[in-house]
């Protein structure tokens, strides 16, 4: 998808704010998908109804958006092995009940509350995404500080669908 405009990047992140706000209000619980869907998978949850439709509303809103204003699905590129996808799903899983959250939880919620934890976990989440994205798209030759300036640039300008 390549259709990233600055007012569309603004117009979701008020929303997701707005989301998150929303539900830390009026449920003083925090955003965070991994800790919304685990709950649900607990037998002790007696919160399942929010959750339920919180979990929904991620899967359908970009369904509807693709139907009523004619929005693109993303249509991401697997790997061929579906072992990978199953290694990295563990690792994701793995990290995100290690670190107390997930990327939206500590990235969203955590740094909006100025939460110390919450800003290294951020910090960690970017340093390793660049990191992987410079080695898995670039090579080994990042460790060049000139390289990984170029594959930073390269990386944004991707990002930016440049």
């Amino acid at each position: 998808m390549h259709n990233l405009t600055p007012l569309s990047g603004l117009i979701g992140g008020a929303l997701i704010g707005l989301a998150a706000a929303m539900l830390m209000l009026l449920t003083g619980r925090i955003a965070g998908i991994s800790g919304i869907f685990g709950g649900l998978l607990s037998p002790a949850t007696h919160d399942r109804g929010w959750r339920i439709a919180f979990i929904a509303g991620l899967i359908a809103v970009p369904l509807i958006a693709a139907l009523v204003a004619g929005a693109p699905l993303p249509s991401p590129t697997m790997p061929a092995s579906l072992i990978v996808i199953v290694i990295a799903g563990l690792l994701v899983g793995f990290g995100s009940r290690m670190g107390g959250g997930c990327t939206s939880g500590h990235g969203v919620c955590g740094v909006a509350r100025l939460s110390a934890r919450s800003l290294v976990a951020t910090a960690i989440f970017m340093a390793a995404a660049i990191f992987t994205v410079a080695i898995v798209r670039h090579g080994l030759y990042v460790f060049d500080a000139f390289s990984l300036r170029e594959a930073a640039s390269a990386s944004l300008e991707n990002a930016m669908g440049g």
